[in-house]
């Protein structure tokens, strides 16, 4: 059994910052890369930003020089610092690991179910 758990979400006002966090545990083997989704009331599922193992990352472009993701490999813990929040980041925060289930024997990806991030004044 694979659980992605996210914490950290909250009301912050637009100018803000916020830092979520997803911390993986379970049988894992082997992680190769965590993202973090949001998805807003009536709008699809986005990604925000990846971080590979090796600590390659890509965001989105909407959050490009606001938001920084990292990781802590010894904890399979990923985060999210989001600077300079803007309402338009209202949104569920979602966490996703691309892993090895060394129970399984088996790649494959999990999600977790979200926490929520509220940027209003």
């Amino acid at each position: 059994q694979v659980q992605l758990v996210e914490s950290g979400g909250g009301l912050v006002q637009p100018g803000g910052s916020l830092r979520v966090s997803c911390a993986a545990s379970g049988s894992i083997g082997s992680i190769y890369s965590m993202s973090w989704y949001r998805q807003a009331p009536g709008k699809q599922r986005e990604l925000v930003a990846d971080i590979t193992s090796g600590g390659s990352t890509n965001y989105a472009d909407s959050v490009k020089g606001r938001f920084t993701i990292s990781r802590d490999n010894a904890k399979n813990t990923v985060y999210l610092q989001m600077n300079s929040l803007k309402p338009e980041d209202t949104a569920v925060y979602i966490c996703y690991a691309d892993l090895m289930n060394y129970r399984t024997g088996t790649r494959r990806n999990y999600w977790g179910r979200g926490t929520q991030v509220t940027v209003s004044s």
